[in-house]
């Protein structure tokens, strides 16, 4: 066994693909190097071996001028002259949007890009698979003697500083390429599949988040019954649109209606189910759906929106239950939220309540176009079955116990119309990671008008409108689709000095 990982000279690349076919030999060889090397380790007597490293590819572009073809893009380039640097990692997972990147870049600042082998290490824990536990599966002497013979995660760097904007590179280091560097990323990669049971390579661009068991059921339904075989040629070529279906435990159902259709792979049988299981209905580009159960509460709303960031999707949105504030709104009524009350107490070290967390037109149009298609409410009728305004959002469930003057006062103050606990967080986390968010709310009780949610009311009002509100968002992400993911990305979310990843 050789200590010594594999070398690759420093390139010069002018075609994406070209840089991206070298990032991915990098990539390879080096986590190729290294699952060898744990094999001589686990394998035989640990005090024998000596140090084992590998390196995470690197990409580096040095700029002259910071000009750019197309101004109306809001990523793709670099905002000055100097030279920008990432790490990257999981080609099989970023292919795509690794190359976009590079693309991009090629195009804005007519300079090569640099491929080649970074000083940061690969930790052995990110390269042995999502399935292995490197605790259960070792020795304790080779738990021992794991730390003398490989490199470990790192929290030294692993954080969000480039998101959080609180990154500031000292002089002659590179400036930072994208939000997360590639250790970043990998942790990321495998708290998914430990938090939703799905694998992150099954993630699709277009995600819904959702609150309630109700809403995943649903989706289940019709996600099989889009993979069901049909003799209706019209419907035939909708349903086939979709490649696939996955659930926890990366159980796949294949279209049947594809000629290439494979047989159902069932993958693990979960004992449980995980903390935030994760369905995705897949199209073969990526551009499918993924619904996720977040459970109640921004603690779990922030974890899972702080690893999904590192994907890029092109955008995500909550489909969950609220409290009217309102007495003139009725039970079922849709909030669209285009502002919110950050009351959730997980982000302010991030992104402090202070800043304004904005609407986005693209998402705010694509959910009033879906809310009128499948209501057949229109222009001023709208307002019978749909609110726009303010979404609180709070930590604490029992919030109804608080003092009724001191409650309303803040809630009054804040024009809010609705009372949730993750709409707010996982807006602020979109704004946070630059992933374009949005908030369609179904009021499932009034709390300060007497209606409190109650075990009978609930199950009632769940059957009733669960069917209608899911339909609403999966037809607005298909508006979103249709836009574009280069119209998605907004200005709005990008900083003063901005990475030029996406």
């Amino acid at each position: 066994m050789t200590p010594h990982s594999p070398q690759f000279k420093p390139r010069l690349y002018a075609n994406a693909d070209d840089a991206f076919q070298a990032i991915q030999e990098i990539y390879t060889a080096q986590t190729d190097h290294l699952r060898k090397a744990f094999r001589d380790f686990s394998n035989a007597d640990p005090i024998k071996h000596g140090r084992v490293s590998a390196y995470y590819p690197y990409l580096r572009i040095a700029v002259e001028n910071a000009r750019r073809v197309d101004t109306r893009l809001s990523y793709g380039f670099v905002t000055k002259p100097g030279v920008y640097e990432t790490t990257l990692t999981r080609p099989d997972i970023f292919d795509y949007y690794y190359k976009e990147q590079i693309r991009l870049l090629l195009l804005n600042h007519n300079v090569p890009v640099e491929v080649g082998v970074s000083d940061t290490p690969i930790p052995i824990h990110f390269v042995l698979g999502e399935d292995f536990h490197v605790e259960k599966d070792l020795t304790q002497a080779h738990m021992e003697s794991l730390a003398d013979v490989f490199d470990l995660p790192d929290l030294n760097v692993i954080d969000d500083e480039v998101a959080n904007g609180t990154y500031f590179p000292r002089d002659g280091v590179p400036m930072p390429l994208s939000l997360f560097n590639a250790p970043r990323v990998d942790v990321s990669v495998l708290r998914l599949r430990h938090y939703t049971g799905t694998s992150a390579t099954h993630f699709q661009n277009y995600v819904i988040f959702t609150n309630y068991q109700f809403y995943i059921d649903e989706f289940v339904r019709i996600a099989h019954e889009v993979m069901e075989p049909t003799e209706n040629e019209i419907l035939k070529k909708e349903r086939a649109q979709y490649t696939a279906f996955v659930e926890p435990g990366n159980k796949v159902t294949y279209n049947q209606n594809l000629a290439s259709s494979e047989k159902d792979i069932v993958g693990e049988t979960l004992r449980r189910m995980p903390q935030m299981p994760a369905y995705h209905l897949k199209r073969a580009d990526g551009s499918g759906i993924t619904m996720v159960n977040i459970g109640v509460g921004p603690s779990n709303a922030k974890t899972i929106t702080d690893h999904i960031a590192v994907l890029r999707p092109h955008a995500w949105m909550m489909l969950g239950h609220c409290a009217g504030l309102r007495n003139s709104q009725s039970l079922g009524d849709y909030v669209l939220a285009h502002a919110y009350l950050r009351e959730d107490n997980v982000l302010y070290r991030d992104l402090h309540p202070s800043i304004p967390i904005p609407a986005l037109s693209e998402i705010q149009l694509a959910l009033e176009a879906a809310v009128e298609t499948v209501t057949g409410c229109k222009g001023y009728e709208l307002k019978k079955v749909m609110r726009t305004g303010t979404v609180a959002t709070v930590d604490d469930r029992n919030w109804e116990l608080r003092p009724a003057i001191r409650q309303n006062a803040r809630l009054s103050q804040s024009r809010a119309v609705a009372l949730d606990m993750e709409s707010g967080t996982i807006a602020a986390n979109g704004f946070r990671f630059r992933v374009p968010y949005g908030t369609l709310l179904c009021v499932s009780d009034k709390p300060l008008h007497g209606q409190l949610k109650l075990p009978g009311m609930a199950e009632t009002f769940y059957r009733q409108r669960v069917e209608q509100h899911l339909q609403i968002g999966l037809l607005a992400m298909a508006i979103l689709r249709d836009t574009g993911a280069d119209k998605l990305h907004s200005r709005k979310l990008r900083s003063f000095n901005e990475v030029a990843f996406q």
